[in-house]
């Protein structure tokens, strides 16, 4: 299937790693150009020769205010035009609600919500007809997840946030979508998987809940992703899809 991605040029933030980097080699694959983020400059120029000459790095903050500007810029300076945005954050810190102090409360802000914000705003400046802002969050936006109190707080928020989006920017042409992983072999879930005094048996008893029994590769998040930031799916906006195996128990 030709999912029309071609030429196309695309933001990618958090590529550096994990589901942002799988999701920008995907998007590379199928013939799109990539403007990937991360906050480490060599992590960020290394991540972008691996990807090849169609990828071009910056080292940003999501944190910062001029993240925004700066990485929409990038594209059009480097690729000559811009069409779409995949917002992907790391993830807060881990803890219960007696664990988590205010000022990893709000850092978490900063950096997974209002930096978020910020970005999907400057790219709903920018974008045309056809454009599409994409938001990595959590299978905590429909059912809370244990030890993961902030991201609790802040990923149903931004889910919220982008239904809105997708309302106000529906009649310009412009999607909203979201991608809600849950245990996808990464290494921010091997390490919270290592919280656990016995961390294969932990793996193995999420695994035993996951209708697929097996957690998912990066790649099959990032083949996700990349069909629901493409032409392809010109007619999906608004919509939070699960990438989790089955994990979810609502409709």
């Amino acid at each position: 299937m030709d999912l029309g991605l071609k030429d196309r040029v695309y933001v990618i933030t958090g590529a550096t790693r994990g589901l942002g980097n799988a999701s920008a080699r995907e998007l590379v694959a199928d013939g799109a150009k990539v403007v990937i983020t991360g906050r480490d400059e060599k992590s960020v120029a290394d991540t972008a020769a691996a990807l090849g000459p169609n990828a071009v790095g910056v080292a940003a903050d999501n944190a910062d205010p001029r993240t925004a500007s700066r990485t929409v810029a990038a594209a059009r300076e480097h690729f000559g035009g811009f069409d779409g945005i995949l917002i992907s954050v790391g993830g807060p810190a881990p803890g219960f609600v007696a664990d988590n102090t205010d000022e990893q409360w709000t850092a978490a802000f900063e950096s997974v919500f209002l930096g978020a914000v910020r970005l999907a705003r400057a790219a709903a400046a920018e974008l045309g007809e056809g454009g599409v802002i994409g938001f990595v969050l959590s299978g905590s936006v429909h059912e809370p997840i244990p030890g993961l109190t902030i991201s609790n707080g802040l990923r149903p928020g931004l889910a919220g946030f982008a239904k809105s989006l997708a309302d106000e920017l529906g009649p310009r042409g412009i999607r909203v979508v979201g991608l809600l992983p849950a245990h996808i072999d990464t290494d921010r879930v091997r390490e919270l998987d290592g919280l656990s005094p016995d961390p294969a048996a932990a793996r193995a008893g999420h695994e035993s809940r996951i209708p697929l029994r097996r957690y998912g590769t990066p790649e099959e998040f990032g083949r996700t992703a990349a069909f629901l930031l493409s032409p392809a799916a010109s007619y999906l906006t608004g919509i939070m899809l699960p990438v989790d195996g089955g994990s979810r128990h609502g409709f």
